[in-house]
């Protein structure tokens, strides 16, 4: 699994942070998404699935 995002888009919700930390973070000055990593190992990709369903601004991608 590949993960891209548009942090543009991103409405700093949290909510990706929430459901998978080891994936994803938080910018300290915005609440703006940051990837920490873009490939992750399969068993967090249950996590990182739920992430992107959970978004509210659609902004994270996953690519096989």
């Amino acid at each position: 699994m590949k993960i891209t995002l548009d942090a543009d888009k991103c409405c700093a919700a949290g909510q990706c942070v929430l459901v998978a930390p080891e994936v994803f973070d938080q910018r300290d000055e915005d609440g703006v998404v940051v990837l920490l990593d873009d490939a992750p190992p399969a068993e967090r990709h249950d996590a990182v699935r739920e992430a992107a369903a959970f978004c509210p601004a659609g902004v994270i991608e996953l690519h096989a």
